[in-house]
């Protein structure tokens, strides 16, 4: 009798852990979207952010790539609040977007701002989904330099330069630009200038003439950009997820895929953003660089 006992009390519990691996099975089955569902009965859709000022291309060139290769991931969205930043970050990103685009659905969904280098990536995309009241365009180069020369007279320091040629110094700011350097500046951000207009004529088929005459470094609505031929749609973040399934030939509910966020101890992040913040106060300050920025919005 009791060896009878023993034996439906084993049965029990094997049933027991047969119901729970099989619970655990169907919950990761079942997931809908989030950082990585390893297990979906749904179509998964792979977004990549890019948010704030762009100058470590790096990380979205990886994550492009990797949902270019993952044949799980069936479209991506490329969701853009950027006012733009460093011109060779801005076609790195670019390029990559282009390949990918060439192979899988890419959409660029706008968020509050998308403008000069933030829509110069956004470009690139099969379509574009913009809000209508998103701040995008600003087609344009900027390029600032600081200028100290009259400040280090007034306290006494001079600086003395020795170089090899009459531009090797140009945009110090311990002098003034002369006119043989601002017409060489000018000519360098004109064939930079160039590149941007061709590249949004290349991304949104359009005529390069009809993309130089709105070049001029305004800022738009993602309604005017609309009526422009530079923006596909209006709509949120959820219409460009529709837009992808629909062009994906996706039916149903889809999982949406993030990248793997790393983790780090508390203090190794807080004391690097602190550097970080801390070095690009500085770097504002003394580099000189040339963007597609817009610079209507703080760093």
């Amino acid at each position: 009798m009791p060896s009878k006992k023993h034996s439906i009390l084993a049965v029990l519990v094997i049933l027991g852990i047969v119901a729970l691996l099989l619970g655990a099975v169907l919950t990761l089955l079942s997931g809908t979207s989030g950082s990585s569902p390893l297990f979906s009965l749904r179509e998964r859709i792979g977004v990549v952010t890019i948010d704030g000022t762009i100058t470590d291309p790096e990380p979205i060139v990886t994550q492009l790539v990797e949902f270019r290769k993952d044949k799980a991931i069936k479209a991506i969205i490329l969701r853009v609040n950027s006012p733009g930043g460093g011109v060779a970050p801005s076609q790195e990103i670019y390029r990559e977007v282009r390949k990918t685009a060439a192979t899988k659905t890419v959409i660029a969904s706008m968020g509050s701002v998308a403008a000069s280098g933030g829509y110069y990536v956004a470009c690139a995309a099969n379509k574009i989904v913009a809000n209508p009241g998103t701040l995008t365009g600003s087609i344009g180069v900027i390029m600032e330099f600081v200028q100290l020369e009259d400040l280090l007279q007034k306290i006494g320091v001079g600086m003395e330069v020795l170089k090899s040629g009459e531009f090797k110094d140009i945009g110090s700011p311990y002098r003034r630009l002369s006119e043989k350097e601002k017409e060489l500046l000018s000519s360098l951000i004109s064939d930079i200038q160039k590149q941007f207009v061709e590249a949004v004529a290349q991304g949104r088929n359009l005529p390069v003439e009809r993309v130089r005459e709105i070049a001029d470094g305004r800022i738009l609505s993602g309604s005017q950009s609309k009526e422009l031929g530079l923006v596909d749609q209006l709509g949120n973040f959820q219409d460009a997820v529709e837009l992808a399934k629909q062009m994906a030939g996706i039916k149903g509910e889809v999982a949406l895929v993030y990248p793997k966020k790393s983790r780090g101890k508390l203090w190794d992040l807080v004391f690097r953003n602190a550097s970080e913040a801390l070095y690009r106060s500085f770097r504002n300050i003394l580099d000189t660089r040339i963007e597609y920025r817009w610079d209507g919005l703080p760093d």
